[in-house]
């Protein structure tokens, strides 16, 4: 089975939290310890290895900050 492997653009990400709402998985998270430069909570990947690379959350960010790689296990 394809296993995902979600690489966020960090300093583009507003957190609005989008991805979070639509991962079938569960997975993502607000992490309140990190930001960007622009004072912005990032999203981060709880459970990477739960990934199924659906890339849902990449199709719902609005500003093209997730890709979604899928790895052959």
């Amino acid at each position: 089975m394809a296993r995902g492997i979600v690489k966020f653009n960090d300093p583009m990400c507003k957190g609005c939290g989008l991805c979070i709402g639509y991962c079938p998985k569960g997975i993502l998270k607000l992490d309140t310890t990190r930001m960007n430069d622009k004072g912005y909570n990032l999203v981060t990947n709880e459970k990477p290895e739960e990934c199924i690379g659906c890339a849902i959350c990449a199709q719902m960010c609005p500003d093209s900050v997730i890709t979604v790689y899928k790895e052959e296990t």
